[in-house]
């Protein structure tokens, strides 16, 4: 695996290789710390594309909590461990110093969806998330970008900018990773004690039951049973339950909309989790 810390190193190795015109570049973007549902989404690229890049950088414009930030983890020994034995071409690991110039403004209006479940509690993530996904589709000129299905308004939030800016980048969204007790696999995961662990899981069993019950309820009862089951977790604080229209992320207002996800975020002691299913 050959690894790159400059932008322009990264992109005259990768204009070489795609100079024969047939080379198909592969693209997953992650924060680091990474995991099964990481590695899961290099593979499925692997088996899609000639040459897959994998980024490994913590983007400081998408959080809102410093805190947060200097705590995120950050173990990139481990990281190129479990990317060379899978098999990835290329990682980008680059410096903060690298990706942004001082005093850098990005102004990019994603209208409602900013403002809504993660950009609501979340002011100004999707800024940020959108701000350095630009930037590293201009310097890896993906064909195709894979993300994972747990970052739902995510994967939305990218469609958009793609749109917007009329990217040549095809969008895979690929299943969340679970482990075999349910739990959505998480960089953040790392935070939760055994004890924890166990409280987290009524997050994928709330979402299971509604799933279960989405054809013979209607979506307010299985909003307001969800939420009262939540309410009720032991070392649990609720931010958002939701069932919405899967293309606008507004809620569904019926169960007949052709796309229906369940979205929710939580703290399980001091760990913000969150997790979703698609209903319809």
């Amino acid at each position: 695996m050959k690894i790159f810390t400059s932008k322009s190193g990264l992109g005259s190795y990768l204009s070489l290789k795609k100079s024969g015109g047939n080379t198909t570049v592969g693209f997953v973007p992650t924060m680091g710390a990474l995991h099964t549902g990481h590695i899961s989404l290099v593979k499925t690229a692997l088996d899609r594309c000639d040459i897959v890049v994998c980024s490994v950088f913590v983007n400081p414009t998408q959080f809102n909590d410093p805190a947060d930030l200097k705590k995120y983890p950050r173990p990139i020994k481990a990281d190129i461990a479990k990317l060379e034995v899978v098999g990835c071409h290329i990682l980008f690991a680059p410096e903060v110093e690298e990706m942004y110039n001082k005093n850098e403004k990005w102004d990019f209006d994603l209208g409602v969806i900013e403002h809504i479940l993660e950009g609501k509690h979340r002011p100004g993530h999707y800024r940020g998330v959108t701000q350095i996904v630009k930037k590293l589709f201009d310097i890896i000129n993906p064909h195709i970008a894979f993300f994972g299905q747990k970052d739902f308004q995510q994967f939305k939030v990218i469609e958009n900018l793609i749109e917007r800016y009329e990217l040549p980048v095809k969008l895979v969204m690929c299943e969340t990773v679970r482990d075999s007790s349910g739990l959505a696999l998480s960089s953040r995961n790392v935070y939760l004690s055994e004890v924890e662990r166990n409280q987290a899981l009524i997050l994928s069993t709330v979402l299971n039951k509604t799933k279960e019950n989405f054809r013979q309820k209607t979506i307010i009862q299985l909003k307001e049973e969800a939420i009262e089951f939540l309410n009720q977790a032991e070392n649990f604080r609720l931010e958002y339950f939701e069932i919405c229209n899967s293309d606008t992320l507004l809620p569904a207002l019926t169960e007949t909309e052709p796309g229906i996800v369940a979205l929710v975020a939580a703290y399980v002691g001091d760990t913000r989790l969150i997790d979703n299913l698609i209903l319809r």
